[in-house]
């Protein structure tokens, strides 16, 4: 089996500052590099200020969304190419909040993934069950159709260049978080599913955990076979918090 470098994303949400910007990479750089690969997803008007400030760090700067359309009239999108432009190298798509809030289908964010490839991003495909979903026994149904619908539009290969988020919508930004065994059982069944397409690609994606992760929980998350690390909400708005998780990983 491939040793996988583990992988700690910070997503700031719709929050964030130019002095925030300054501040958290002053105080991220000031602390030794960790062994994680580590990156930062912003807001798109703080991109370019992060790009700036995070220039000779070891954390990579990414989008929270993108665009399926590469250009032209759609007023207030925002395309791969420009997110690639300003110095983005991550971008997430299908975070929960996007599909329950936005109406991100399926469908749709299997575009925002061929989009962000076709210019170079490495996507963060998001999957995550309610709580009545999960209440209902469904969570590997739901989760299993949301990756499938990526799958079946890029290559199971095409994930491995990015990686996989399994992000419970009822434990995010509530508090809860799934137990280690919990989030490790849906992680394998992931890890499985995309195995039935290529076998390779699955021991080379990188699956993440987001969902109410803290330095107080990380470790025993991450301690999991097929947990390569997570996809961090508010904790990361406090750089030495997601430096405590990115050394936990």
């Amino acid at each position: 089996m491939m040793t996988r470098r583990a992988l700690v994303v910070a997503n700031w949400k719709m929050n964030g500052s130019t002095a925030a910007c300054e501040a958290w990479a002053g105080a991220f750089k000031a602390l030794p590099a960790p062994e994680a690969e580590t990156a930062l997803c912003a807001p798109a008007v703080l991109l370019g200020c992060l790009a700036q400030h995070l220039s000779q760090s070891c954390v990579a700067l990414g989008a929270q969304d993108v665009s399926e359309y590469a250009s032209g009239a759609y007023t207030g999108e925002t395309s791969a190419s420009m997110l690639r432009d300003i110095g983005a190298r991550w971008v997430i798509i299908g975070h929960s909040e996007r599909r329950t809030l936005f109406g991100d289908t399926d469908a749709r964010v299997a575009a925002k993934v061929r989009a962000a490839l076709a210019c170079g991003l490495k996507p963060i495909v998001c999957v995550g069950e309610t709580l009545a979903e999960r209440e209902s026994s469904q969570t590997l149904r739901i989760v299993e159709k949301q990756l499938t619908a990526v799958i079946d539009a890029v290559g199971a290969q095409a994930l491995a260049s990015g990686a996989v988020a399994y992000e419970p919508v009822w434990a995010i930004g509530t508090g809860k978080t799934a137990t280690p065994d919990e989030a490790q059982h849906v992680h394998c069944n992931l890890r499985e599913l995309i195995a039935r397409f290529d076998p390779k690609a699955a021991d080379a994606v990188r699956i993440l955990y987001g969902g109410s992760v803290k330095p107080s929980n990380a470790a025993e998350l991450f301690s999991q076979p097929d947990i390569d690390g997570g996809l961090i909400g508010g904790a990361s708005l406090s750089a030495q918090d997601f430096y405590a998780i990115c050394q936990a990983a």
